[in-house]
Formats: structure tokens, sequence, C-alpha cells
């Protein structure tokens, strides 16, 4: 590969040995790389010139990812046949995987009358190659045995002459391409050097165009795997796989309120901020909002703003260019371009560092995003749906949180209530996850017992629907097949309830009398949690202070 870097920062190909100026008995600038008139009516080698033009378009009409490979061989076989005298031709290109300054590789050599696979690489000449690119000249070097003879390499490969000539693209050098004569004592001509620099006009485009479909094909496989992946995990969180529910599950007032909620914003561009306790569900309230609109064709992707350090979240959000910092090796897109048309979900946004969350203001407010390391906007339609557990008010007035941002994604709240304050759904969810967990453990248990519905549906889940969840799975990692879940396969946690039941469960006597004992059971360990303090006691029952001391006399307490 590349070795050293000339004092014009020109790399050099590794193997090209150190040598003297070679004497320049031709050259000609880009600008003056056009047929002389002599050559213009040399009928033969203008026919010859018209077959390597018309070969190398040829090849370039491949428009493959292969095209360049084809390219390469026709302006190389046309250099031959315009120069009976080359005995071997060698493309050197630019590479395009590094840096600005990048250096220059051969890619290909042709020996005249041999296959390729019998050809050897030869060795390029420093000076000549040197003088091509700095000078962006085609030129015509002395007998290298006679002029160059501190050269190694060219001394041994017995090089009569060179001819080189730049590939180019505006400003910018392609590539050189050297033809080298190893057998005779000839040199090559003014007038090899003129028809060469005119088939080289059409190399050059044909060169640039088939690294630029290379780098485009590249860029769309690339891309397709990218979107057939991530619409992959999205397709699987909608439709039940083990990323994500199928649907909202909940019958209980407090669900059929989110659902009409979320029926009301579908078809707007409004942002919603998800409010909620953590494991109530909010991804897949944000995913219902997506999958029920009419962005559902178009991707939906969430990112986690907690689950990645801030030095990367700007990156992740917006992109980079490649260089851009350390690391940046090549062009990145970021979540905002990859969820253009659909919908962006950020979980946790109260996690969000100040830095970027004036960035992401100007997103919401503009269409635009700035990818790390670029000049320009690019502009963006996405779909914004944000979630927290934290209060955002209060984030707010403690200055962790942008005012201005907390009313631009508080567009729309919604809340989702957590598991306690709809136990009626705990029961269709417990039931639900029993049979998913049972279909992908390969266990298929009977349900749940009665006692031990009564313990899910006392208990509070502090963890919410995802705490329900775990739970579930375990239990059907223990239950025996085609058994009921019995109330000891429980957690700990959970069958704490069962002692607690059976110590306030009321002895016998008609119903109000049951109720007033176990009412009274209720004052007794609220006030003892509290310290027998009555104001804490009575905000805790949700209740007034006086409210309390009622019903203490009416217990005689």
């Amino acid at each position: 590969m590349i070795g050293s870097t000339t004092e014009d920062g020109t790399a050099i190909e590794a193997n090209a040995s150190d040598e003297q100026e070679a004497r320049v008995l031709a050259k000609r600038t880009i600008a003056e790389l056009e047929p002389a008139e002599g050559t213009l009516k040399d009928g033969v080698r203008l026919r010859s010139l018209y077959k390597a033009q018309e070969r190398i378009a040829r090849a370039e009409a491949a428009d493959t990812v292969e095209a360049l490979n084809a390219v390469l061989e026709a302006v190389a076989e046309s250099a031959l046949d315009l120069v009976p005298g080359a005995t071997h031709v060698t493309l050197i290109l630019r590479d395009e995987e590094r840096d600005e300054s990048g250096a220059y590789v051969p890619v290909m050599t042709r020996e005249r009358g041999r296959a390729p696979a019998e050809t050897q690489p030869i060795p390029i000449s420093r000076s000549v190659y040197r003088k091509v690119v700095s000078e962006r000249a085609a030129v015509i070097a002395a007998d290298a045995s006679q002029e160059v003879a501190s050269s190694e390499s060219l001394l041994g490969a017995q090089i009569r002459s060179t001819l080189a000539v730049p590939l180019w693209r505006g400003e910018e050098i392609l590539g050189v391409l050297q033809m080298d004569n190893r057998r005779d004592l000839g040199m090559f001509t003014a007038g090899d050097l003129e028809l060469v620099g005119a088939m080289a006009h059409n190399a050059s485009l044909a060169v640039a165009n088939a690294r630029l479909v290379r780098r485009l094909r590249a860029a769309e496989e690339r891309l397709k795997k990218e979107n057939a992946f991530l619409k992959g995990r999205e397709e699987s969180r909608r439709t039940g796989g083990r990323g994500g529910e199928r649907e909202i599950l909940g019958r209980s007032a407090a669900m059929r309120s989110v659902t009409k909620q979320i029926d009301k914003v579908v078809d707007t561009k409004v942002t919603v901020l998800i409010e909620g306790e953590t494991g109530v569900g909010k991804e897949l309230v944000a995913a219902a909002i997506h999958y029920r609109s009419r962005r559902r064709d178009k991707l939906f992707i969430g990112q986690n703003c907690a689950a990645v350090p801030e030095n990367l979240l700007e990156s992740e959000l917006f992109g980079h260019k490649r260089g851009s910092f350390t690391g940046a090796h090549e062009d990145k897109k970021g979540l905002f371009e990859l969820a253009d048309g659909g919908t962006l979900f950020l979980d946790e946004v109260g996690e969000m560092p100040l830095t970027i969350q004036s960035k992401l203001l100007r997103a919401l407010q503009e269409g635009e995003i700035r990818p790390v390391g670029a000049t320009v906007e690019r502009k963006v339609d996405v779909r914004i749906v944000a979630a927290t557990n934290r209060n955002l008010e209060r984030e707010v007035a403690e200055g962790r949180f942008r005012e201005d941002l907390f009313y631009r994604l508080r567009v729309f709240p919604l809340r989702v209530p957590p598991l306690r304050e709809r136990r009626d759904d705990i029961a269709l969810l417990a039931e639900h996850f029993l049979h998913r967990y049972g279909q992908e453990l390969g266990r298929s248990p009977s349900g749940f017992s009665q006692q031990t519905m009564e313990l899910l549906q006392t208990y509070d889940w502090p963890g919410n629907v995802r705490e329900l969840q775990n739970e579930v799975q375990r239990l059907v990692i223990q239950v025996e097949p085609d058994a009921f879940v019995t109330p000891e396969l429980l957690s700990p946690r959970l069958r704490r309830i069962e002692v607690t039941m059976d110590r306030v469960r009321p002895s016998a006597g008609t119903l109000k009398e049951r109720m007033d004992e176990l009412e009274r059971w209720l004052l007794i360990e609220a006030l003892r949690g509290h310290q027998n303090n009555k104001t804490a006691t009575a905000k805790s029952l949700g209740i007034t202070r006086e409210g309390l001391h009622k019903k203490l006399r009416g217990f005689g307490l």
C-alpha cells in the first residue's frame, strides 16, 4: 500500500524507490491535452482513438458495482492499442477510503501479449509520477536506465522510457495512467502523448462515474440492509415479537381513556409527550400512535436518551460527517434522517443533556438538523413522540430542562396510568403473558388458580406492567406442564400479601360488621405506619384530618 509523503503533500506507493529527477522530453498540461493537427489528419490513429473511446463508453454503460474494473480494463487495453511502442500500462488511483490527503495506489498493470493473470506488477517511477500529480500535466520521461541510474527498481525493470498522463475531475487528480517501454530502445513521441492525453478526457470521466456508481451502489445496499433491519425490528414490535406487544391491552376505564386520546392525535403532526411511571408501557403507546397513523408505512425508531453517553447522543440523533471527531471514519446518518417521513420516539427525554436540548428544539421548530461536523442543515419530516417518567415542570423550575423545549414537547400530553390504577386489567395482562411465554418456552400451563389471581390483583406492582410481565415469565418456567399456577410459586413480595389478607380477613357477621372490622384494621395500620402522626395518616388515606378524627372516635380509638 502507501508509504511516504512528498514535500508537496503527495503520498507515494511504497514500492516506488527514491530516484533522481527524470529528464522530461515532452509535457502537456491538462488544458493542452488535445490531439495535435497532425494526429487528427492521421486516419489510422484517429480510428484507434475512436475505437478506444467507444470501448471505454461501453464499459462505463455497465452501471454496476463492477463497472469500475471494466472501465479500468478498457482504459488499459485502449492505451496499448493507441501506443504500439508501449509494453506495460499501470493505472494508479487515489485511495478514496483515506482522508483528504489520501494517497494514490497502483490498482492494475497490463502487459502487451500476456493475459492479466500472467502479468506481474511493475514499480512506478516516482519522479515522473510526482510531476504528473503536482504539475497537473502529462509527461514523457527520458530513457530511465540512463537518466535515473540511481533507481534500483527502474534499473531492474530496464525501462527505456515512460509516458504518464493524469486522470482528473475538475481540480482533483483521480489518478495516473503510466505507460512503459521495457523491450525496445525507441522513445515515446509527442504524438503518443497527445493521443493518450485525448483519450484521458473520456477515461477520466468514465473512471469518476464508475467510482461514483460503486459508492452509490454500496451505500444503497447498506441502506437497504439498514432499513430492512429497522423495519423488521419495528414490525416485530407491532406484531407481537419479543421486542414488544401486539396491541395495547386494557379494558379498564383508565385505558379506554388513553385509547381515545391516541385516536384524537394519530393523524396530526403535533408533538406528543407521554408521561407515566417506569414500566407502564410508554413505548407501546408511542408505537400505537405511529402504527395507527398515515405514517405507518415509514419507520418507527426509538431511542432511550438515558442509554447513550452525552458525547455520542448528538451523533446518534443528528448524524455526523467523516472526520468530525475521533473515530468518525465515515459519514453516518442520524436517527432523524433514518426516521424521515416516519416517527422518532425519544424515551426518557428528561435525561437529555442541556447542550443537546437546544439542537432538538431547533429540529422541532424548523424541521432542520445539522449533523456533527456539517456546515449546512438538512430538512427532515419527522413526527416526534417523547416520553418521560420525570416531572418535567419540576425539572424546568430547577434549571435541568429548557422551558421552551418543555412547552414545545408538551403540545399534547398523554398520561399512561400505573397498573395499580387499572387493576381491572391485571387478569387480562397476566393471561396474555401466560399464553405468550407458554408458547415461547414450549410449556402449557393450564392457567392461574383463583387464589393466585387474587394475589396478583391485590399487589400494587411498583414496576407496573413490566414487573407483571417478568413475574409471569418466571412462573411459566416454574410451573409443571398442564398444571395451574398456585400461590407458592409466586415471588416472596407477592406472597406477603397472602399473610396480610389472612390477618385482616374479617370474622363472621353481617356485611357492615365485616366492613367496619376491615376499616378499623386499616386505620390502625396507617397510624402505626406514620408513628401516630394524624396529619400524615389522613393524607396517606386521602381524607381530611377532621375526617380521620371522626372515624377514630367512631371506632373508639
